[in-house]
């Protein structure tokens, strides 16, 4: 059964690292916790959701940084507390006066994204939500090395070297382009049931 809802909140995600910045501005509902917030984002930026990821935010309650993610054994061995994402709600964390947080996806590429809660909106009787309502440039392939290994390989794209030029093609598809992107392309799938296929 689905929660209700009578308000939105509107992120801006962006890509540090990369020229032109690829962001993305999605509307979730209010009700949303950090595993639900991380599904939008996967869907919205067009990642494959195949690695591991971590939020970091101010905690409101303690004003220190805290992780937010899937926990491991690992985080004890190593000391860390990572908190359970499915058990916490972004409204108990996002505020105007508490709008930033990292995402980072992929440990090994580290593909760190910026959060910023722009808006906290009225929900719209018949809108569907998630939605992404803007955005700019393609989402990069996975497992191309990050932010760095991602500008090589449009260089080669580009590059006048045919050899280059095929390798980054086997990477990119022929019919790669960066600067092109649709929000209204963006299909959002159901936190619940990727939850049971990760976890079940």
């Amino acid at each position: 059964m689905k929660k209700k809802y009578d308000q939105v909140y509107q992120f801006k995600i962006t890509l540090k690292g990369t020229k032109p910045p690829i962001w993305r501005r999605i509307l979730v509902p209010e009700t949303y916790t950090f595993w639900d917030l991380h599904v939008a984002i996967q869907d919205a930026m067009g990642w494959d959701d195949y690695h591991l990821h971590e939020f970091t935010l101010l905690s409101p309650k303690t004003g220190r940084k805290v992780k937010i993610g899937i926990p491991s054994d690992e985080d004890a061995d190593y000391g860390w507390e990572v908190l359970a994402e499915w058990n916490q709600k972004i409204a108990h964390y996002f505020s105007s006066e508490n709008s930033k947080a990292d995402y980072v996806y992929d440990f090994g590429d580290g593909w760190e994204h910026s959060i910023k809660l722009e808006k906290i909106l009225p929900r719209e009787t018949g809108v569907a939500y998630p939605r992404c309502i803007a955005g700019r440039g393609a989402c990069p392939p996975e497992d191309c090395g990050g932010a760095d290994g991602y500008q090589e390989l449009l260089e080669a794209f580009n590059s006048s070297d045919p050899k280059q030029h095929q390798e980054a093609v086997m990477w990119l598809g022929e019919d790669f382009a960066p600067d092109e992107f649709e929000p209204n392309d963006v299909e959002f799938e159901d936190p619940d049931s990727r939850f049971k296929l990760a976890f079940e």
